[in-house]
């Protein structure tokens, strides 16, 4: 196998619990998961780009050879410490359980909760949401969340596809506002790089200079731009499932 590729067979086995089968050597005083929760403090602290092998070894007090007895390379190393980063989802929240008692508040309050603690999980470990691009093999907990989505959509009409796509789309919202925290200075950003440039960014100079709409009370809603782009998606879910609601026919008229 060269450098740098994935050993599925064993990525499988370390998030997935499979027994490996016995390994000759001395015996193991660490843990992938020990392993894992090292590497996520070397991460939190310097990012993916400052994750080595060596690094994480140094901090175990191990030689960076011992480590490749739990861990095979770096890039399962990231799968494993992603995993952990997520860990299980938490329970609804007491909104959520308190909007079941609405015909369409369910789902809809259930994923609304579900996606704020998903960023709070990306935002305690910025460097996670690099980690969960692309196609890969998930973990226990990473499905977990994934479970959660489609519970709250069952019996909503949706199929199961469409359901995971729901999951898929909420996790992309969540992972990419996880980077912009709340109270940016976004617009204040923009307005400085298109001043004197006007010629060259007329709509959004445009945009920039009209008067802006008075803003919530930040006490009461701190992340705006998260609240609108979630609002926006559930929205659009409750107009699909409201366009497959059968219309009741007309009452018949007297003879």
């Amino acid at each position: 196998m060269r450098a740098g590729e994935v050993d599925k067979k064993r990525l499988f086995e370390l998030l997935w619990g499979v027994p490996a089968g016995p390994r000759r050597g001395p015996r193991p005083t660490l843990s992938p998961a020990a392993v894992a929760r090292a590497g996520i403090v070397v991460a939190d602290a310097d990012g993916l780009d400052g994750l080595t092998m060596q690094r994480v070894a140094e901090s175990l007090g191990v030689t960076k050879m011992a480590l490749y007895r739990y861990v095979p390379g770096r890039a399962e190393l990231v799968a494993l410490m992603l995993d952990e980063a997520l860990g299980e989802p938490p329970p609804p929240g007491p909104d959520a359980d308190r909007g079941a008692a609405r015909a369409d508040a369910d789902w809809r309050t259930r994923l609304d909760d579900w996606t704020r603690r998903l960023v709070e999980r990306f935002r305690r470990h910025p460097w996670a949401q690099a980690a969960a691009v692309g196609a890969r093999l998930p973990g226990p907990n990473e499905l977990s969340w994934v479970d959660r989505v489609v519970a709250a959509l069952a019996g909503t009409g949706l199929t199961a596809t469409e359901q995971l796509d729901v999951a898929t789309l909420l996790v992309g919202h969540a992972r990419n506002l996880a980077g912009l925290p709340p109270d940016s200075g976004r617009e204040e950003a923009f307005a400085a790089l298109v001043h004197g440039r006007e010629a060259r960014f007329p709509a959004l100079a445009a945009a920039l200079a009209a008067p802006s709409a008075p803003s919530p009370d930040p006490a009461q809603s701190p992340d705006l731009t998260l609240d609108f782009g979630l609002t926006r998606i559930l929205d659009g879910i409750q107009t699909l499932l409201h366009s497959r609601t059968p219309t009741p026919p007309p009452p018949l008229g007297r003879s």
